[in-house]
C-alpha cells in the first residue's frame, strides 16, 4: 500500500522561520563567553572575576548581536520596499520601454520569438506580477518574506542569552573551585555539538560533520583566548 504523503508548506514556514536566529545566536553565546572564561582562566584570574567578565561579554554581546540583526533584516525590507516602489514608478511612466525589458528576460532564458509577444502580455497585464519578475530578472532580489525583524533580533538575543549561560553555570552554582574551567569546558564541549548538530535543520551539512565543525571553530577561538590570556599574565605579571 502506498503511502500518502501531504506536503505542507505552512509547516515549514512556521518551524524554519526563526531557527537561523536561535541556532547562531546559540553558537555564538556559547563561543564568546567560554573564551571570556578561557582568557580569565589562562592569566590565572579569580572565579569572581571570571563570572563578572562573562556576564558583562553576555549581556553586551548579546544585546550587539539581537540589534544587528534587526537592524540588518530592517535595512533590507526597506530597501526592498524602496526597489519596489521605483518599479512600479518605471512602469508607469516608462510602460514600453519597461516592456522591452521583459521581452530581453525572456530571450535569455531561451524562450522563441514567436512565444515572447503572449508571454509579455500574461506578465504584463498583471503590475504585481510584472513587478515581481523585473526585481528577480533586472534587479536580482529574491525577496524573503521577513515579517518582524524586532522579533528576529530577539530571538537571536535570546538565544545568545541562555546558551551563552551554559558555560558560567559552574561559577555561578558552587562547583568547586579547582573543577570548575573543567566542568565549563565539558559543558560548553557538549553544547557546542549539540547547537552546531543543529546547524544541519538550516544548512545542507550532515549533523555529526556539523557538531564537529562547530566543536572545532569554538575549540580554535577559545583556545587562542586560553593562550593569550596566559601570555599577558607571562608579560606583565597581571595578578588579580
Amino acid at each position: 500500500m502506498q503511502e500518502k504523503f501531504i506536503h505542507n508548506e505552512k509547516m515549514h514556514q512556521v518551524g524554519g522561520k526563526y531557527l537561523g536566529d536561535l541556532v547562531y545566536g546559540a553558537n555564538d553565546g556559547i563561543v564568546t563567553t567560554f573564551a571570556v572564561i578561557s582568557g580569565a582562566a589562562g592569566a590565572g584570574l579569580s572565579s569572581g572575576i571570571v563570572v563578572i567578565l562573562g556576564l558583562a561579554n553576555l549581556l553586551g554581546d548579546g544585546i550587539s548581536m539581537g540589534l544587528s540583526n534587526f537592524l540588518s533584516l530592517r535595512s533590507e525590507r526597506d530597501f526592498h520596499r524602496m526597489e519596489r516602489s521605483r518599479e512600479y514608478m518605471e512602469i508607469e511612466k516608462f510602460p514600453h520601454e519597461e516592456r522591452e525589458e521583459v521581452r530581453v528576460a525572456l530571450r535569455k532564458w531561451g524562450i522563441t520569438e514567436e512565444h515572447i509577444p503572449v508571454m509579455v502580455e500574461s506578465i504584463t497585464r498583471d503590475k504585481k506580477r510584472w513587478v515581481d519578475f523585473m526585481m528577480v530578472e533586472e534587479l536580482g532580489i529574491v525577496e524573503d518574506r521577513i515579517d518582524s525583524p524586532l522579533t528576529h533580533g530577539f530571538m537571536t538575543f535570546a538565544a545568545f542569552l541562555i546558551a551563552g549561560i551554559l558555560p558560567l553555570i559552574p561559577y555561578l552554582f558552587g562547583v568547586e573551585e579547582d573543577l570548575q574551567f573543567l566542568v565549563s569546558f565539558m559543558a560548553t564541549a557538549l553544547a557546542l555539538f549539540a547547537v552546531g548538530a543543529a546547524r544541519s535543520l538550516v544548512i545542507k551539512m550532515p549533523w555529526f560533520r556539523a557538531g564537529l565543525e562547530m566543536l572545532m571553530v569554538g575549540g580554535l577561538a577559545t583556545g587562542a583566548a586560553y593562550m593569550m590570556g596566559g601570555i599577558v599574565k607571562a608579560l606583565w605579571g597581571i595578578v588579580i
